[in-house]
Parts: C-alpha cells; sequence; structure tokens
C-alpha cells in the first residue's frame, strides 16, 4: 500500500471515530445506528476486553488503560489542546510552502487571515472565564436567568461548591466548579463551554470550518489546474467520457505529484463534514433555545413522560416566592406556567412536601405540552450567547405576574427527542 492510501484511511479512520463518539450520545440520535455503534465501541468491545484482560492478567492492563483514559478526558490539561494546535500547525506547516508560489497576493491575504482566525478563538476560547460561580458573584448568576421548574428547581445546593444552584448551571467534575449555562466540557479547549465563553466556542468552531473548507477548495483548484496541463479533458466532476479508474488514476497521479499538499488538502476535504457538523449541531442547539446539558436532561424527562412518572401543576404567576432560594430575574421576558417534577413510583407528588404550584397534579405524556422558557428565538438566544446581560426589549422589566410565556413548545424543535 502506498503512502498516500496510508495517509487516507488513517485520516478516515480518525473521523469515523471521532464522529461516533462526539454524536453517539446525542439525544436525536439515540435510536440510529451512531448510537449502536458508539455502545459497541464504547461499551461492548471495552466490556468484551475487561472480561478477557480479567481472565488473564486480573484486570491489570485494563486498569492502567483505564487510569490514562480517564486522565486524558476526565482531569484538566493541556494535552488535547496541544494535539489540536499541532495537527493544525503542521498540516499548514506541509501545506502552505507549497501553495504559496502559486497564488495571488489576494489570495495569500485571505489564506493569513483564515490561517490565523482559529488560533486566536482558540486563545479566547481556553483563556475566557467560562462563566465560574463563585460566592462573589453568585448572587449575579442567581438573577440571569429565571428557574423554569422543570429543568432546574430553587432550592438545590451543589454537594461540592457548598452554594445554591443557579438555574441553568452545573457542575463540572473536571474543572472541579460550577458553571453558569453549563453546556458540555470540552477537552479540545481544555475547559467547559458556558456564559462566560460560548461565543468563543461557537467562533472557534466557525473558524475552523472555514480553514478546512477553504484549504480543501484552494488544494483541489490547485491540483485541478496541474493535472489539466498534462490531460485537459479532466475535471473534478468525473467526465461521462472518462471511465472511474482513469478519472481516480489521473487524480492519484496529481496527488503523489506534491504529496505533502495532497495529504493536506484530503485531510481538510475529509475533517471538514465533521467540524461543519459539530458547528451546525452547536449552532442548531442555540436556535432551540438550549444547551447539550439541557439536551441530556430533556431526554431523561421524555423517558419518564413515556413511563408516566413525569407530572405537572399550574403555577400562579404571582405566587409568593422566598427570594433567597428564587430571586427575580428583570432581565428575562417570560416564566414558567407550570412545575414539572418526576416520580419514582408513577403516583403524583406527595402534597405534604409544599411544593410550589396549584391545584391537582396531573400526567405528562408529551413534550408538545412542555414550554421552553429559555426559547425567545434564535436571534435572541444567539443574542444572549454573545453579549453578557443582553436586554430583550419587550416584557423585560415587567413583574412577573404581568409577563406573558414567549418560550416555544420543545416538541417544534428537532433537537428535543420526538
Amino acid at each position: 500500500m502506498d503512502p498516500l492510501k496510508k495517509i487516507i484511511l488513517v485520516i478516515l479512520a480518525i473521523s469515523f471515530m471521532v464522529f461516533v463518539t462526539f454524536f453517539g450520545r446525542l439525544p436525536a440520535l439515540r435510536k440510529t445506528p451512531v448510537a449502536w455503534l458508539y455502545r459497541l465501541i464504547w461499551i461492548h468491545f471495552p466490556g468484551l476486553v475487561l472480561s478477557i484482560d480479567q481472565a488473564l492478567t486480573s484486570g491489570r492492563v485494563t486498569r492502567s488503560l483505564a487510569w490514562i483514559y480517564n486522565r486524558l478526558m476526565h482531569d484538566r490539561h493541556p494535552t488535547i489542546v496541544i494535539f489540536f494546535v499541532l495537527i493544525m500547525a503542521v498540516s499548514e506547516y506541509l501545506y502552505l510552502p507549497h501553495i504559496w508560489p502559486k497564488i495571488s497576493l489576494s489570495t495569500k491575504s485571505t489564506v493569513v487571515v483564515t490561517v490565523f482566525m482559529p488560533y486566536l478563538f482558540l486563545y479566547l476560547a481556553c483563556s475566557a472565564d467560562p462563566g465560574y460561580i463563585t460566592r462573589q458573584n453568585h448572587a449575579y448568576h442567581m438573577s440571569l436567568y429565571p428557574y423554569d421548574h422543570a429543568l432546574f428547581h430553587p432550592g438545590n445546593e451543589c454537594r461540592t461548591c457548598r452554594f445554591l444552584k443557579p438555574p441553568r448551571s452545573k457542575h463540572c467534575d473536571v474543572c472541579k466548579r460550577c458553571i453558569a449555562r453549563a453546556d458540555h466540557h470540552c477537552v479540545f479547549i481544555n475547559s467547559c463551554v458556558g456564559y462566560g465563553n460560548h461565543h468563543w466556542f461557537l467562533l472557534l468552531l466557525l473558524s475552523t470550518c472555514v480553514l478546512t473548507a477553504y484549504g480543501g477548495a484552494l488544494g483541489l483548484y490547485l491540483l485541478k489546474a496541474k493535472i489539466r496541463e498534462q490531460y485537459p479533458t479532466w475535471s473534478l466532476w468525473p467526465p461521462k467520457e472518462m471511465e472511474f479508474s482513469r478519472y481516480f488514476a489521473l487524480l492519484g497521479w496529481g496527488l503523489h505529484g506534491d504529496i505533502r499538499m495532497g495529504a493536506s488538502t484530503l485531510l481538510a476535504l475529509l475533517t471538514s463534514p465533521l467540524i461543519w457538523a459539530l458547528f451546525i449541531y452547536t449552532l442548531f442547539l442555540i436556535y432551540c433555545g438550549t444547551t447539550t446539558n439541557e439536551s441530556m436532561k430533556w431526554t431523561d424527562y421524555k423517558e419518564d413522560m413515556n413511563d408516566g412518572y413525569a407530572f405537572r401543576r399550574p403555577l400562579a404567576p404571582n405566587r409568593p416566592r422566598n427570594l433567597r432560594l428564587e430571586p427575580l430575574c428583570p432581565r428575562w421576558p417570560s416564566s414558567p406556567e407550570h412545575i414539572i417534577l418526576a416520580t419514582e413510583d408513577a403516583q403524583p407528588p406527595s402534597y405534604e412536601k409544599n411544593y410550589p404550584g396549584q391545584g391537582e397534579w396531573e400526567h405528562v405524556w408529551d413534550l408538545k405540552t412542555v414550554e421552553n422558557i429559555y426559547d425567545m428565538g434564535f436571534w435572541h438566544n444567539l443574542g444572549d450567547v454573545f453579549a453578557a446581560n443582553y436586554t430583550f426589549g419587550e416584557g423585560a422589566g415587567e413583574p412577573p405576574a404581568e409577563r406573558r410565556q414567549r418560550g416555544r413548545s420543545l416538541s417544534t424543535k428537532a433537537a428535543y427527542p420526538q
């Protein structure tokens, strides 16, 4: 097997593993072959290896591998960030010197900007405070969002940080901190994605998408020009009169003529769809007014609804509230209309526990009847990601009793389980 084929196979294998690892756990793909492959690769196969290792070495090998995996994936260290930077830097080192003499001045300017942007946004995403909640800023984060009384209920305390959990926050076991509007922990930036750096993370994804797409397109353009010097009828789209075997033979000839640029072009083309998929999914979650963490929580609620364990009852807008546990949120134009709870015995919650709300508890069978108060529409959602203390305008500052419900039904968005 020649070096080019080996490079292609390695790139495809890495891209495939990364795709399954990132997307196999997503709620929208839970019942698809991607989720099945995720369970096969990351659950069933390791279980088989563990049983074999238990029989042969009493588990010593798998314990060592588990320590390495946990060190890489569940501790804060820059290893994956360095790996990410090296992939970009080495590819650009192989690619740029060979294309530089062949491109115009305007193209060179575009290349410089395209190459620089991912490094800038990577630095900003890594160095920015993702939204660490401390004693000093706890009151501020408590007033950023209202409790929706579904995913987030007032009065819950973080057992590690020892303070009340603000709405939309989550304690990160890797960062060892509570994160405001927590999305997920990302090993590629060695930090969480949250209220303080979500916009930098989104721009990092976008700039990397542009880098790989532009690099692949420019490489193909130069490759086409080189092949057509010798074979004028060749084009990127296989000509009707040309057999596929001859088409790929000429393509291979062109790639072999400059193996460094060819390998870098293939790397860009084969990884670009994966990065674009990550970017589009992240943007889609913003469109839905949710985070990765919240999307997972809604999936669990959907299963509780299917099993008959979920209940709700109305919340009065002017209900009395403990302002220490549930402070007012002046900037947010929407407030919850119901409290939703899941029980362990499929029986309504006990009235003795004095849950908020009034009236009888009723089953919730479908997400169609549930409103997401954090979904203010795409442009408002995007504004909330990019601007601290984003002001929504209409409805903001009104007393809770006078605010109208503006959130949208969860079932209208495909990011939620149907």
